[in-house]
């Protein structure tokens, strides 16, 4: 099944293994702009899906992958470039 040019057959695959990826090893750069491109994908591709059950299993998808990719969000920066503490 297509939706607006995005297979969403293999974009489920490919979620699928970045995200058993991501719990048992974690992603390496590479893999993380591929969970990126996932999820600008999804984010194109869900809101046109018409068929019920594939709009909500596609909707639990794009939560999971978010989740996934909120770890991989550089933390903030101070105005000198430098790394803040958390605190």
């Amino acid at each position: 099944m297509s939706v607006e040019g995005v297979d969403l057959v293999l974009l489920d695959v490919d979620m699928a293994g970045l995200l058993h990826r991501e719990l048992t090893k974690g992603l390496d750069g590479d893999r993380i702009a591929t969970l990126w491109a996932c999820l600008a994908a999804l984010d194109k591709a869900v809101p046109r899906i018409d068929e019920e059950y594939c709009a909500a299993y596609s909707t639990r998808l794009r939560t999971l992958a978010g989740l996934a990719a909120a770890r991989h969000i550089p933390a903030a920066a101070d105005s000198r470039g430098r790394r803040r503490s958390g605190r």
